[in-house]
């Protein structure tokens, strides 16, 4: 039968911080819910976590797979959602009390609901401010796209723990998360609002986001590099054939991936990076600024 949330947890490795997560689902105010937790090939304590909540907690449902990252162990919790809407939780993160609450009261048949959320930092043991969301219900996808994904703002626009999602809808456009890849929301987010109607957005801080010093999110590496060129090529190729929609916010945030690329690569990899950039692609995006213009001659050339 049908639950109002599927709330999907991918968990590897996360030990010390797994009980917290899973405790903030369980004393949710509102009940309607199940919890698919992933396990993807943990090799530490997680597992015995996992069943011990399952087995007290019939709503929460495990299961285990070989390890295939992050975006593999979300595709298996969407295929296994029987919920009407579909919430991303990390395993080191948690929800505020009321959070599955404030979101059933503010739904009416949205493709997305989003909402706000705040970073604890470990290291210091300290909360950030939660970003001040515009109120505003959007008839499109690329409507909220374009008034939100520049704004300058705490979380990234991308980050897509902070939306719910229609399950029907992400089935319907068979919208899935790119395996094996760093940037997974890059990638996910603007196609999703690219194929979106109905967009809410409520100023709740339902959220919190663990930041980790050793976390992937803050690991800098070659292959971070790689798989942001390759979300760039990606996105450029989806959006530039697409016809009446303004491309303008769209082709400025795919060129921010590309300078980003070339901005922080080192000289030893930077041939490998130029011939894995799609040139006549990153052209045509760059054009909707004289500085975008100019810094895409100056890596094409350099």
């Amino acid at each position: 039968m049908e639950v109002k949330f599927s709330i999907i947890i991918p968990v590897y490795n996360v030990e010390p911080y797994l009980r917290e997560c899973l405790d903030s689902v369980l004393n949710q105010t509102f009940t309607d819910w199940e919890a698919i937790c992933v396990n993807d090939g943990s090799t530490d304590g997680s597992p015995d976590i996992l069943t011990a909540y399952a087995a007290r907690e019939s709503r929460m449902k495990v299961i285990t797979q070989p390890n295939g990252g992050l975006s593999a162990a979300r595709n298996t919790g969407i295929k296994a959602a029987e919920g009407e809407y579909v919430l991303f939780l990390d395993s080191d993160d948690w929800l505020e009390e009321n959070a599955l609450e404030v979101l059933s009261a503010n739904l009416d048949g949205e493709d997305l609901l989003c909402f706000s959320g705040r970073r604890y930092f470990e290291s210091d043991r300290a909360y950030h401010d939660a970003d001040q969301l515009k109120v505003q219900t959007y008839l499109s996808g690329m409507d909220y796209y374009n008034e939100n994904a520049l704004l300058v703002r705490d979380f990234a626009f991308v980050c897509v723990v902070l939306r719910i999602y229609k399950r029907e809808f992400l089935s319907r456009h068979n919208l899935q998360f790119k395996e094996g890849i760093f940037h997974e929301d890059n990638l996910f987010t603007p196609m999703t609002c690219y194929y979106a109607g109905k967009v809410k957005v409520i100023n709740e801080c339902l959220y919190d986001y663990r930041v980790r010093s050793n976390s992937i999110t803050t690991t800098n590496n070659v292959k971070r590099l790689r798989d942001l060129l390759g979300t760039a090529n990606t996105l450029a190729a989806f959006f530039i054939p697409k016809q009446g929609l303004d491309k303008t916010i769209v082709y400025r945030s795919i060129t921010h991936h590309y300078q980003s690329v070339f901005a922080y690569v080192f000289k030893k990899d930077k041939d490998e990076i130029r011939q894995l950039c799609e040139w006549d692609l990153y052209r045509v995006v760059s054009r909707t600024k004289l500085r975008h213009r100019l810094n895409y001659l100056k890596n094409r050339l350099g």
